[in-house]
């Protein structure tokens, strides 16, 4: 039983963003024209292989992307995925240590690095404490008995036994607070991943018991520019000026930047980090007018942020083009603004939509809209700009309770439920995933005053 008791329990290092944690890290990435899923599976001990699962869309160029693990003082490696028809491509790479990591998606022209964490092997001090004290007990009771057994004087068999007592009441104690005890602040989510956080995450809790402390910080900044077909988005710290370099993966992405063009389309972007608060990607912006856009991201310790920025179309004669036809329909039931509305998307006549970022559906609401040919400076200015889900029902085996983009079993039909906060003229668009092509359906509603 002692034996048992002792090794049972202990938490393994995993390559993800939690101790113990066996999930994959799904990160969402808009490179160089190409709109990838990039997932990093779970894996055992950390001496082992890492698998990278790249997904490649419809309307994506072929191409091979170079792929390197990499971390301060830890060996590099790499490898490389070729892309070809829409679909999923692994690539082995391997770590040798526990810390932050980076994963370095090169397509030859840019190379985006996502952040990611290898966590050590940790065992709680309680679990220690139970551990150890299971052991002293059974030591001691075989010197009870060994004293009971060959000592003249009875009393002499007490000060072992009384150890014993001693060690099995710190071992009880022990492992029920193993139990019951919640986990320490989280490198990589509360904490930053510093390899003194990862090794020993529990130091901060005796450092801080007297004196809490606040691990919250200010909200970021945004700056956003374009030129030559690039997208770049510079976030700063709004107290002291430093890039915001700890954006947490959110909903699949570092960011997720919902553009609205001038012409009134909709992009879902997912610029890739280039360096320390500075993110990249493709766009054209050759429509003349305003592209309005807002930026969704989850900071360690400042929460979801909601960030408005706008670019100029580059064009000064060329007219606005028309917005891109609508690839499923949508009705709405639409109620009084302040009161739920039914929202339903339909795409074909299949069940056979994939998961996008780990929904089945996105719904982006923006308004109300005044009349106007700039569409885009009209949603720059707009009060509501919304970004609604449609969940995918937890799967039996699959990583995380989520099925990946792999699996093709929902719709056509999406439901949304949804209230408009003001009246008047939106605009709605619903996206999903089909043989790997992302599908936007768009419409406009007008809502009406309670």
């Amino acid at each position: 039983m002692l034996v048992v008791v002792t090794l049972a329990g202990v938490p393994e290092a995993r390559a993800d963003g939690g101790i113990g944690s066996d999930a994959d890290v799904h990160v969402a990435q808009s490179l160089g024209g190409r709109e990838l899923t990039v997932t990093i599976r779970r894996v055992g001990p950390v001496l082992g292989p890492l698998r990278v699962d790249v997904v490649t869309h419809l309307g994506d160029a072929p191409g091979t992307l170079q792929l390197t693990a990499s971390a301060p003082g830890a060996t590099t490696s790499s490898g490389q995925v070729k892309l070809g028809t829409p679909g999923m491509y692994s690539a082995a790479l391997n770590v040798d240590r526990a810390g932050p990591w980076e994963l370095i998606v090169d397509d030859g022209h840019t190379a985006a690095r996502i952040p990611f964490l290898i966590p050590a092997q940790v065992i709680p001090p309680w679990k220690k404490a139970s551990d150890y004290g299971f052991f002293t007990a059974g030591a001691l009771l075989i010197v009870s008995l060994a004293a009971t057994l060959r000592a003249r004087r009875n009393w002499m068999a007490l000060v072992p036994a009384t150890g014993m007592m001693v060690a099995l009441t710190v071992a009880v104690t022990g492992a029920m607070l193993s139990a019951y005890s919640p986990l320490p602040p989280q490198p990589g989510q509360d904490l930053d991943p510093t390899l003194e956080n990862i090794r020993d995450p529990y130091a901060r809790v005796a450092a801080t018991s007297l004196n809490p402390v606040d691990y919250s910080r200010p909200p970021v900044n945004m700056a956003v520019s374009a030129g030559q077909s690039t997208l770049r988005v510079n976030l700063t710290d709004s107290s002291t000026g430093r890039p915001a370099d700890d954006l947490l993966i959110h909903h699949g992405a570092l960011i997720h930047l919902i553009v609205v063009t001038p012409a009134g389309s909709m992009s879902h972007v997912h610029p890739v980090r280039v360096a320390p608060g500075r993110y990249e990607a493709k766009f054209d912006t050759a429509e003349r007018g305003t592209y309005a856009m807002t930026a969704e991201i989850a900071r360690r310790g400042g929460g979801l942020q909601l960030l408005r920025g706008s670019v100029d179309g580059q064009s000064l004669t060329a007219p606005s083009a028309a917005a891109h036809p609508s690839q499923g329909e949508i009705t709405a039931t639409v109620a009084p603004a302040g009161n739920p509305s039914t929202i339903r998307a339909r795409f074909g006549d299949t069940p056979d939509l994939q998961p996008w970022l780990g929904m089945v559906g996105h719904m982006m609401v923006v308004g109300p809209l005044p009349d106007g040919p700039d569409i885009g400076k009209q949603a720059l200015t707009a009060p509501v700009w919304s970004h609604a889900h449609a969940m995918v029902p937890p799967s039996p085996g699959a990583a995380g309770g989520q099925p990946d983009e792999s699996v093709a079993r929902y719709g056509p039909e999406i439901d949304f439920t949804y209230s408009f906060a003001l009246p008047g003229r939106y605009k709605v668009w619903v996206q999903t995933e089909r043989d790997y092509a992302i599908l936007t359906a768009s419409t406009e509603v007008e809502v009406r005053q309670s």
